[in-house]
């Protein structure tokens, strides 16, 4: 970990920040947090212990993944699960995932940091809902493995309750006991959850899906949840797979069974949310409810395109995430605010959506979805995540505005990444990461469990 007290962040070439601010002259940050913000030739109020020149770097809060399944490095571009819809590609890779270790998921859950915070992610959310035997204490694994990459986690205690042989998708062997999966999630949140600015590991609760736990599970979370005061989460209206299965189990559309089982409130955060109609993005807005909107995965399953600037326009926070590296393929978020860009695009027109509005996405859109109000902004106050990019890439070769061209040109490695007043990555590296053999354990991970099914 390497930083000061306190650092003058000089002049970069373009500095993305919220509203009217102007921070053309840097960014100051004292311990740990932003204390000012300068116009050109302005200097700090007071003398600084480290002066950083970023003439040459485009400055931007650190990004944040509001969704992801870590362990999902494990089987990316996996035979098996190639040209698939989301309910046939979860079936097919559901029977290797019932084989993941706890080695497998602390080499997974730091690839997947590693690789976020290099692509400028400073923040990640994680719905982890894989517990066979042997992985009963997955949470704590990914807990101790976040440890040496030093982002800041949302872990979501994730559940799967209805099997097979329940009328659910996955197999039994992936399903836990209800009581089990709410004592365990009582007792992580007891042992990790961190309140208040500058939280590291943060805990939430997340049954899996509508298709993988039952009513009575999304019902006990959402009490347990409003009991311990934290956030829920779950996968919602990804697909019309989804929405049928609903309206065949339940009786009722995705949000009717969202309010049923009180979900419909503002410390809920859905995954995908794309197939939603009109009314519902109202009661979604009145409820404050947030999304997290996940282009790459969602154009790979063709699930669809999420309905960003009404949902929006309603009242809901909007986020951005990866998702599963098996449904991406990639756990870069710089460049999923280049796909949110052009998918929505796609939706609304080019004219409708900046690359302004998937930054803001990707930064404090993201943050309010995982409720925090500390991180996500430049502004004074903040926490001191940033991401620093330069533009001497091939792909920027004649580019002009130098904020537009990180989406536009297709960045892909932040030179620099902040947290909390901690350089994190410096010149495009990880300090005290031996990032090489990590690849190399991770690859002989990955052939292990997909031999275990054999």
């Amino acid at each position: 970990m390497l930083g000061a007290n306190s650092i003058w962040i000089k002049q970069p070439l373009a500095c993305f920040t919220a509203g009217t601010d102007n921070a053309d002259g840097g960014v100051v940050i004292r311990d740990g947090r932003i204390v000012e913000l300068l116009s050109v030739n302005e200097q700090p109020s007071e003398p600084v212990d480290e002066v950083f020149d970023a003439r040459e770097h485009v400055l931007l809060p650190g990004l944040i993944n509001t969704h992801h399944h870590f362990y999902q490095t494990l089987t990316r571009a996996l035979p098996c699960a190639l040209d698939k819809e989301l309910f046939d590609w979860l079936k097919s890779l559901y029977p290797v995932w019932a084989g993941l270790t706890p080695d497998m998921l602390y080499s997974g859950t730091q690839i997947a940091l590693a690789e976020l915070l290099l692509s400028g992610c400073t923040t990640a959310a994680d719905h982890h809902y894989l517990f066979p035997t042997g992985m009963e204490e997955a949470i704590d694994i990914q807990v101790e493995a976040r440890e040496k990459i030093g982002s800041r986690v949302t872990l979501t205690r994730g559940s799967m309750s209805l099997g097979e042989d329940d009328g659910g998708l996955p197999p039994q062997t992936t399903v836990q006991d209800e009581q089990v999966i709410l004592r365990d999630s009582e007792r992580l949140v007891n042992r990790y959850h961190e309140r208040g600015d500058g939280a590291f590991v943060q805990i939430a609760l997340a049954p899996c899906s509508p298709f993988s736990v039952s009513e009575e599970l999304m019902r006990d979370s959402a009490a347990l949840a409003n009991e311990l005061d934290i956030q829920l989460h779950t996968h919602l209206a990804e697909t019309l797979d989804e929405e049928a299965f609903c309206m065949e189990r339940f009786g009722c559309r995705t949000v009717d069974y969202l309010e049923r089982v009180g979900w419909l409130q503002p410390r809920t955060w859905l995954a995908h949310g794309i197939h939603f109609n009109d009314a519902e993005i109202q009661r979604l807005g009145a409820a404050g409810v947030g999304v997290a909107h996940c282009p790459g995965s969602n154009m790979m399953l063709a699930s669809g395109i999420c309905r960003n600037l009404e949902l929006e326009a309603a009242g809901v926070n909007i986020g951005l995430a990866v998702d599963g590296s098996a449904s991406n393929d990639s756990s870069n978020m710089i460049v999923e605010a280049r796909m949110a860009m052009y998918i929505q695009r796609l939706r609304y027109g080019s004219a409708a959506v900046s690359h302004r509005d998937a930054l803001r996405w990707a930064t404090s859109g993201s943050a309010a979805v995982l409720g925090r109000e500390d991180i996500g902004q430049i502004a004074v106050g903040k926490q001191a995540d940033l991401a620093l990019f330069r533009r001497d890439d091939i792909s920027f070769a004649g580019s002009h505005d130098p904020l537009a061209a990180l989406l536009l040109c297709n960045a892909q490695r932040a030179d620099r990444v902040m947290i909390g007043g901690h350089w994190r990555v410096i010149d495009g590296a990880i300090p005290g990461l031996d990032l090489p053999r990590l690849i190399a354990r991770q690859h002989e991970q990955a052939a292990a469990l997909v031999a275990r099914l054999h």
